[in-house]
């Protein structure tokens, strides 16, 4: 059986990368099944708890505010209306519910209290958690784990070189930093990327690296392609084509054997035989829901058509790791320290997102 390694190079994974496709794909293949059940697929349902205003310039993101893209903003939603949202995902074969709120990073205070009654709501409907919230400082991680969480997405987006022609407003280490602090409590990782920024293959694999060597390694790794939105720096940017995506799973789950790969933004350009090589190379989680936060994703019926095709099964919630236990907040260890971290601000300027969002004044 393949091992788990911690010390994969860029020039190891290019490698892999290039390698024949059909090479690729029985290796990838062959990993996949040693390490899960290859007809099991984790379903998560994503939803965005508040929507847009985010003071962030990430490239290719229509929910930040200096962009021009025509995305509704929306405050942070009731408690009553995830849990409606959460009973709606179980019941269309979700185990998982994943809630974004467009912050730059966690404030404590009263909606803060709010996301925490989310995630002890979600937990005892019986399914995964999991919120991308922005950076968070380890306080905040304990208190999102003592209310149930089982995982928290931060995605490292791309290479730590090419993160500085994405993004100016944060920093790649405050990325780490984060997930070093997920870490010190019992909530997994959820990390992984975006392709079709503009970015080389060597940049692909400066993010597999970065995630591969992590130790442990995220117990999720989202693969995105990149969704280009008017209005947004990267409006223009080509398509990425199947085979790119099927290459990057395919490398992904060599490198990372245990993780769960998950097929995730762009499925809407997908067909089904692409999505279908997608499963063969290794992913084997999606997000379904006729949106993932503000763009488009298949209809939740289509994707149970395909996976009927398949022969593919929604796979069950806490099959990884056990279900953790909720603490209500009356008997919470770990109070709100009404921290302001210092997370940095390179401030360097990348043309592309100050014309962005210069062009619609």
């Amino acid at each position: 059986m393949s091992i788990t390694r911690h010390n994969w190079t860029k020039e190891e994974i290019i490698a892999i990368y290039n390698k024949p496709l059909m090479d690729l794909l029985y290796e990838a293949a062959t990993i996949h099944r040693e390490h899960h059940d290859p007809n099991v697929v984790q379903v998560s349902t994503l939803l965005s708890i508040k929507t847009g205003g985010c003071p962030e310039d990430c490239g290719y993101c229509p929910q930040a505010a200096r962009y021009h893209t025509n995305i509704e903003g929306n405050d942070l939603m009731t408690v009553s209306h995830v849990k409606a949202q959460a009973l709606r995902a179980k019941s269309n074969g979700s185990s998982r519910v994943c809630m974004g709120a467009a912050w730059r990073n966690v404030k404590d205070g009263e909606e803060f209290d709010q996301v925490l009654e989310m995630v002890r709501t979600i937990n005892k409907l019986d399914m995964e958690v999991c919120c991308t919230l922005g950076m968070l400082t380890e306080n905040q991680a304990k208190r999102l784990a003592e209310a149930g969480l089982y995982a928290y997405n931060h995605n490292l987006d791309t290479s730590e070189e090419y993160y500085k022609e994405v993004i100016s407003t944060r920093g790649f280490e405050d990325r780490l930093n984060t997930i070093e602090n997920v870490r010190k409590t019992n909530v997994t990782v959820c990390s992984g990327g975006i392709i079709g920024m503009g970015e080389s293959i060597e940049d692909r694999a400066g993010m597999l690296v970065a995630l591969s060597t992590l130790n442990p390694q995220p117990e999720s790794v989202p693969i995105n392609a990149l969704v280009a939105v008017e209005g947004t720096p990267m409006e223009n940017e080509k398509p990425v084509e199947i085979w790119e995506m099927i290459r990057m799973v395919a490398t992904t789950r060599i490198v990372m054997p245990e993780t769960q790969v998950r097929l995730s933004a762009g499925r809407t350009e997908m067909s089904r035989e692409g999505q279908a090589m997608c499963f063969f190379a290794g992913a084997n989680s999606i997000f379904a829901g006729d949106k993932l936060l503000t763009t488009p994703n298949p209809d939740v019926n289509e994707d149970m058509k395909m996976f009927e095709t398949l022969g593919l099964a929604p796979q069950k919630p806490f099959i990884k790791i056990m279900q953790p236990k909720t603490v209500e907040a009356e008997d919470s260890a770990y109070q709100s320290l009404g921290e302001k971290p210092k997370w940095s601000r390179p401030g360097h300027t990348i043309e592309r997102n100050l014309e962005a969002s210069t062009k619609g004044k």
